[in-house]
């Protein structure tokens, strides 16, 4: 079973983040790319946060949101990273394959635990 404590999804959204701050870097410093690179931090780096503070809610309700906010945050750095390769900015789409997977752990871990919430 899948849940908000499971270190996988933390060290993935973790790592993800290191990447993303690593191609925000790129886009600066290489490509001069400053807006579609801010908003891509923003929301990359958004992701591990929400699921890191979704560990410490309050209820499974404030767990769910928390990680709801996650998810959502997932589909727009989606967004941001397919956008990215579409206009030439990038050319790699493993940012692009990881970020699909993130986005299936959570909305499996989101699932599960309405499942959960409704057995109580």
């Amino acid at each position: 079973m899948v849940d908000g404590n499971n270190p996988d999804i933390k060290a993935r959204t973790f790592e993800f983040s290191v990447q993303i701050v690593e191609l925000y870097q790129f886009l600066r410093s290489e490509k001069k790319e400053f807006t579609l690179g801010n908003q891509l931090l923003r929301s990359g780096t958004s992701i591990g946060a929400n699921a890191e503070e979704a560990t410490a809610a309050q209820s499974k309700r404030d767990f769910i949101a928390k990680m709801s906010i996650s998810l959502k945050e997932a589909r727009e750095t989606n967004y941001w990273l397919r956008l990215l390769k579409r206009t030439g900015y990038i050319t790699k789409v493993d940012l692009i394959v990881e970020s699909d997977e993130i986005m299936n752990i959570l909305g499996a871990i989101i699932r599960t635990s309405k499942k959960n919430l409704d057995k109580q």
